[in-house]
Parts: structure tokens; C-alpha cells; sequence
């Protein structure tokens, strides 16, 4: 289980511990990101669900985009339901961060028999 002494991230993780105490390991990614913000609601944490984000290149915004499961502030959240997370899970929340222009990023797992994550900064 991963650590965090970030003032931003350490309300958006206790309502991760939250829905991981009560749903368990169990459930689709869908489920997660629905509960999750119903969490963020009881608990006053302010966020965006699926912000779009576009990716520039020379100039030009490309039609391509990613669209984390949330924004809570400057902090992108990406969260997935699996048994292990991969470096492609890494790559993809770094690659948000950097379309948001976000230097902090949690990636967040609910898969695993105890909530896993990991802050990630640019």
C-alpha cells in the first residue's frame, strides 16, 4: 500500500480507503468511479468526473484527448479494478498530468485484496 504525506491527496485517498473498506476488490471499474464520487460528494471534495483533456502538438490541438476518471483540484485521479497495475496504467495517468499541466497524480487500485496506489508527480 502506498504512502502520502500530500495535504492535496490525502482526502482523495481516505475516500478511496472508504469505498475499498466497503465494497472490497470485487467490482468493475465503473462501479469504483461511481462510488468514489459519491464519496467525494458526502465528503465536500470538490471534482470533475472524465475532464477532457486535449493534447497539443506544434501549436495545433489534436482531436486524440484523454479523459482521467477525475480531476480534484490540480490532482488528476485515475483509478482502475485490477489485480496488478502495470507501467501502462502509470504511463496513462503521467500522460493526463501532463495534458492537465499537473505535476501531482494518483493512480489508484481497487483490485487488490487492500487498496492500492501510487503518487505520482511531474
Amino acid at each position: 500500500m502506498g504512502g502520502d504525506g500530500d495535504e492535496r491527496t490525502y482526502r482523495i485517498i481516505g475516500a478511496a480507503l472508504e469505498v475499498h473498506r466497503i465494497l472490497g476488490p470485487w467490482y468493475l471499474e465503473a462501479v469504483y468511479q461511481e462510488a468514489l464520487g459519491i464519496e467525494f460528494e458526502l465528503r465536500a471534495v470538490t471534482y470533475v468526473a472524465h475532464p477532457k483533456l486535449t493534447v497539443a502538438f506544434k501549436g495545433r490541438t489534436l482531436a486524440s484527448y484523454y479523459m482521467p476518471d477525475f480531476r480534484v483540484g490540480e490532482v488528476i485521479v485515475e483509478i482502475k479494478a485490477q489485480r496488478v497495475l502495470s507501467t501502462v496504467d502509470t504511463a496513462q495517468t503521467l500522460n493526463s498530468m501532463e495534458c492537465a499541466r499537473s505535476c501531482v497524480g494518483l493512480l489508484v487500485n481497487f483490485g487488490e485484496r487492500r487498496l492500492n496506489w501510487k503518487r505520482l508527480v511531474l
